[in-house]
């Protein structure tokens, strides 16, 4: 039963038969006839079928989410029970927003001297994909926004506030300034990350409150290559006030407080909501609590720095 359910959520996943078996490591028709059984076994039809996958049957959706559950569950057994026997070890897998990335070494640094045995994948995402990950069970966690999008069944430690500064050349127009308001940014070309991101779903509501629309002259999904830009002293970008001091600032580029009104963002830890959680996830959550005052002190200090820059 087990691995049937492994192959609905693989299909979940994939959308298509040939990569779901794919992930699952066995032939299409081995991947095809587990779900023919699976439906024989339930009485009822799972999978839409025509020329390739054309998605679940409502039957086949409740079925999807008591997979999740019970796939998770076993997963978090066996990593208990190896847990007890050899410590904690294995592989534990993030997915960050990319404004979160440069916080995610005060968290995974703690935690790696704690338990040496446990390797980090870390990726980066979008938040949606980074819930949509964590509902399929390809993460154990997820750092993102805690307050704006609906999050789903998962719990969530809050790790620090993000807020906004304005990365600019300091001879550019407002590069002198010690603070701007948000009119003030709407009226610069800008750089700023793909509009699938929410940071810039949350810079554009900022700006369109001004009744401005931002006017962006180019787009991505790095923060690096965004900063590049801002460095080259031709281009200005809006970024959290920990993001633009991690990457480094200099004495030809300043980051400049946006206020009226001064945007704060929750950003935090998400993990499944599921008892008991697996060691290594519990663990996360556990150092997350522990550096959570330690992470929105950092946040502060950059605020202070970047005040000053």
């Amino acid at each position: 039963m087990l691995d049937k359910l492994e192959f609905i959520l693989a299909l979940a996943r994939e959308q298509h038969f040939g990569r779901a078996a794919e992930t699952c490591g066995v032939t299409q028709p081995t991947l095809s006839a587990g779900v023919k059984q699976l439906e024989e076994q339930m009485g009822v039809l799972l999978v839409n079928r025509g020329s390739r996958f054309q998605g679940f049957t409502p039957e086949g959706q409740r079925v999807l989410e008591w997979a999740r559950r019970i796939v998770g569950d076993s997963h978090a057994m066996r990593e208990e029970i190896n847990a007890l026997r050899h410590g904690l070890s294995g592989r534990l897998r993030i997915a960050a927003i990319p404004t979160a990335l440069a916080m995610v070494a005060a968290l995974t640094t703690p935690y790696r001297e704690r338990h040496p045995n446990v390797q980090f994948t870390v990726y980066s995402r979008t938040s949606i994909e980074v819930l949509d990950l964590l509902e399929n069970l390809e993460i154990d966690a997820g750092i993102t926004y805690i307050e704006n999008e609906p999050l789903g069944r998962v719990s969530v430690v809050p790790l620090y506030h993000e807020r906004y500064r304005l990365l600019t050349s300091a001879d550019a127009p407002l590069g002198n300034r010690d603070k701007v308001t948000w009119a003030e940014v709407a009226q610069v070309p800008l750089c700023l990350l793909t509009p699938d991101m929410q940071n810039r779903r949350i810079i554009d509501r900022l700006l369109k409150s001004t009744g401005l629309e931002s006017r962006p002259t180019l787009e991505s999904d790095s923060m690096i290559l965004l900063f590049s830009h801002v460095r080259t002293g031709r281009w200005a970008s809006v970024m959290p006030a920990k993001l633009a001091e991690t990457l480094g600032l200099t004495d030809t580029l300043r980051a400049i407080p946006i206020l009226e009104p001064e945007a704060v963002q929750t950003i935090g830890l998400v993990v499944p909501k599921r008892e008991p959680m697996t060691p290594i996830t519990a663990a996360l959550v556990e150092e997350a609590k522990r550096v959570a005052p330690e992470l929105d002190r950092l946040e502060k200090m950059a605020t202070i720095s970047t005040r000053r820059a």
